[in-house]
């Protein structure tokens, strides 16, 4: 196993490049920001950018809790790639990754100023500093459970990088230290939207009851009890409304549903 490094300053664009650079290097796997990504895909970690605060978000990227340091390790030795690329705003970090992860010291450290133009590191730095824009070079799908209740953006929708075509997809984030505030949605506004949601099926006549819980991981879990029309064909009509009830709720909120639970209790 072979390591490289992509080394460069916070919002000079390595997460947004480092998709694009495993392709054209032969690189299989990737760690950024806390993740081990390879091909294409999650494989562990937790990422800095879901952290409060930016301290929070530096010590998950230096892997400083020993449950996420083993965790990544696993299964780095389980997925054995040949060629890894560990981007770090430093050849310190970089170093410091290497060794907490018990991986060898890097072959060659790149630096984002050889692989990109000023014009392109000015264009990253604006849409960190200005709009708390932040890259991770993994596909939305892969990051949703992980990133329940952030607003997620793909970009450059494409194939596997090891394929050689395309550069990979990547995701637009916006970690909570870079909101000027919090928000938050009470619980009412979420039955609204199940309400609301449940209504737009053929087949309901009332949304009766609405429960939600969720989880420390921001999971959603929703218990819809339905009052049917009559004659309804109302297996059908719960599915629907599932359906209907799990689309709107991610859409609208960005939290990741772990259950929709439905009852069909009268008819109507």
């Amino acid at each position: 196993m072979k390591t490289y490094g992509l080394s460069g300053r916070s919002g000079t664009g390595k997460s947004y490049q480092a998709i694009s650079l495993c392709r054209q290097r032969g690189f299989d796997a990737l760690i950024d920001d806390g993740l081990f990504i390879c091909d294409s895909r999650v494989a562990a970690g937790t990422s800095a950018k879901r952290q409060a605060t930016k301290i929070g978000a530096v010590k998950t990227a230096l892997f400083t809790a020993q449950e996420h340091r083993e965790q990544v390790a696993g299964a780095i030795e389980r997925r054995a790639p040949e060629k890894i690329l560990i981007l770090g705003t430093s050849d310190e970090m970089i170093l410091r990754i290497c060794e907490r992860l018990s991986l060898p010291q890097p072959e060659q450290i790149i630096y984002i100023e050889e692989i990109t133009t000023p014009e392109e590191r000015e264009i990253a730095s604006r849409q960190r500093s200005q709009l708390g824009r932040h890259i991770i070079p993994a596909p939305t799908m892969q990051l949703k459970r992980q990133f329940s209740g952030y607003m997620l953006y793909p970009i450059r929708m494409i194939k596997n990088w090891s394929s050689g075509k395309g550069a990979g997809e990547k995701t637009v984030v916006r970690p909570t230290y870079s909101y000027l505030g919090d928000y938050i949605i009470s619980d009412r506004a979420l039955c609204d939207i199940v309400e609301q949601a449940g209504l737009a099926v053929e087949g309901v006549a009332a949304v009766s009851g609405v429960r939600v819980e969720s989880n420390e991981a921001a999971e959603l879990t929703l218990w819809v009890v339905l009052c049917a029309a009559y004659r309804a064909p109302l297996i059908e009509t719960a599915r629907r409304a599932q359906s209907c009830i799990l689309a709107e709720m991610e859409r609208m909120t960005a939290f990741h549903v772990s259950a929709v639970h439905v009852e069909v209790k009268s008819l109507k």
